[in-house]
């Protein structure tokens, strides 16, 4: 019988406990929390790890690592970007299509901390809408992004980018703050629009459409979905046998779609192979008859025992 939303995981919790049930989460914040402060060593004690920000950086003043998206843009333009910054999506092109498709929305997005909590909220305060809308949408936003900066000449995302924008906005002010005053003042006016839209964002998944940036309306998103169809991690429900139904990963999972093939047997392979899988690991987490595991792609039924 299927669990409450409300109540997804619970079962592993009191089964396995806190920490076990919530292993992946926490992971997951340690490294957006470990690649946000790389960034903001530079400002606040002088020693520049990561130099730049989520669209354009500079690892160690030596490796660059630039957002595919940016370089796409630039490219339409007619504008063929510095050696550095092609060298740099080529790298992060290269390692989210091989590794795993859209590892950069669960494990790097410093959105993705604001996503999860509406989404929680939702689930606690038994939030349901009717709005429906289409996840190939973010599909089409990308192609609109694309060939609006054809047209304009211009890179119209970075206008828009709300990673970037919340980004540039804490890494500029960091240095700022340096008590508490400057730490209210940052909150309020350092961040600018990157606050607001923030605020924007978390409304519209917390009222109006559930994963509504991140699952249906990102360009970033639906970039490493496109490209990571043949990247190497994946999920799999390697014991989907000892499924009880209960629906906590469906509700956890912020792709819910993707699971359904692979957990209750209408593929051959056991095997999240949706690219839009972001490899979170909380169906992992929240699963009390521990179907779910971290695999390669070429992981075969009766290799785990």
């Amino acid at each position: 019988m299927a669990n409450a939303p409300q109540h997804a995981g619970r079962e592993a919790q009191e089964k396995f406990g806190w920490f076990y049930s919530h292993r992946f989460l926490l992971l997951r914040r340690l490294s957006q929390l470990f690649i946000l402060m790389l960034f903001l060593s530079g400002p606040i004690w002088g020693l520049w790890i990561l130099k730049g920000n989520y669209s354009s950086s500079l690892f160690l003043d030596t490796i660059p690592i630039t957002d595919p998206l940016v370089m796409l843009q630039s490219l339409v333009t007619g504008y063929w970007p510095e050696f550095t910054v092609l060298l740099g999506a080529i790298i992060v092109l290269v390692f989210y299509s091989v590794v795993a498709s859209r590892v950069f929305c669960s494990w790097v997005c410093p959105f993705n901390p604001v996503a999860d909590l509406a989404a929680w909220l939702r689930r606690k305060l038994n939030i349901r809408t009717h709005i429906t809308i289409s996840r190939k949408l973010r599909y089409f936003i990308l192609i609109a992004v694309l060939a609006g900066s054809a047209v304009s000449g211009v890179l119209v995302w970075e206008w828009l980018n709300p990673v970037a924008t919340l980004g540039r906005g804490i890494i500029s002010s960091a240095g700022q703050a340096a008590n508490f005053d400057s730490v209210w003042r940052l909150l309020v006016f350092g961040f600018g629009a990157g606050l607001w839209v923030l605020l924007t964002i978390f409304l519209l998944d917390l009222l109006v459409l559930k994963h509504g940036w991140c699952g249906h309306l990102c360009p970033i998103g639906a970039l490493y979905s496109a490209l990571g169809s043949k990247s190497v991690i994946h999920v799999a429900a390697d014991k989907r046998d000892a499924c009880n139904k209960c629906m906590d990963c469906v509700n956890i999972c912020p792709e819910a779609h993707v699971l359904t093939k692979p957990v209750f047997g209408k593929q051959d392979s056991p095997l999240v192979l949706s690219s839009e899988c972001t490899r979170c690991g909380r169906c992992i987490d929240v699963c009390s008859q521990k179907v779910f595991s971290i695999q390669t792609k070429f992981y075969q039924p009766g290799d785990q025992k």
